[in-house]
């Protein structure tokens, strides 16, 4: 799984970097994590965990704070996550995160967007069961051994752990996402990332020109402002 993970993740943030959002999403992120629950992270588990991928994205200090600051002024933006539902080409099923201060906006974009490119945009439920949630710890792991870290976090909902070259990742379901944030650091262990995925149950496998369609589709997905994430069940 961890490879998999991390190519995914790596391709997402090449094309992230080349439309300049990373940091405008990671706000986003900031945002709605301030307005759940409030601008103090060791109150806010989701806000720690937001600043720790600003972090590791290399987001100045400044913006982050500044972000914090901006979300808790009543007059802020205020946005809603949304979730849609897809098909596209070649048996494709997608799962689009958005984060929006106008709903009527971003449904249109996204079901413009599989119009023009082969897909559907399709009701709720419709392609949620073709996904699991996880979520994906990246860790210091320092002189702790792999096994005995292992045990350490089982009560706290872990399913795997694994090296990947350099890195440690654990991984949890998403019901466990909380438990295993205090759990890790309970045992002492530093947090550097984490990422919440919606890991397909089946891939497809495509030829070399339907990828290339498949792509665009994609990419036209992440594009649009209000998106946050896009999942799908392509190998690519």
């Amino acid at each position: 799984m961890g490879r998999a993970f991390e190519f995914r993740k790596a391709r997402k943030m090449k094309r992230w970097g080349k439309m300049a959002v990373t940091f405008t999403r990671i706000g986003k992120e900031i945002s709605m994590a301030v307005r759940e629950g409030g601008p103090d992270p060791d109150n806010n588990s989701r806000l720690r965990m937001a600043m720790k991928n600003a972090k590791s994205e290399n987001m100045p200090k400044d913006r982050v704070e500044a972000a914090i600051k901006k979300a808790s002024d009543k007059d802020a933006s205020n946005y809603e996550e949304v979730l849609y539902e897809g098909k596209g080409p070649y048996g494709l099923s997608l799962m689009i995160e958005t984060a929006t201060d106008n709903i009527n906006r971003t449904v249109a974009n996204v079901r413009a967007i599989f119009r023009k490119n082969g897909g559907e945009l399709g009701t709720s439920g419709s392609q949620e069961f073709n996904f699991e949630r996880k979520a994906i710890f990246k860790i210091e792991q320092g002189d702790k051994d792999l096994e005995e870290l292992e045990l350490e976090l089982i009560d706290y909902g872990l399913e795997e752990i694994e090296q990947v070259e350099d890195e440690t990742l654990v991984y949890t379901g998403f019901t466990d996402y909380g438990n295993m944030q205090k759990g890790l650091e309970t045992v002492g262990v530093e947090i550097a990332s984490v990422d919440i995925e919606r890991i397909p149950h089946q891939t497809i496998d495509l030829t070399d020109g339907q990828k290339e369609e498949i792509n665009g589709l994609i990419e036209k997905l992440e594009e649009d402002e209000d998106v946050q994430n896009v999942f799908h069940n392509a190998v690519l």
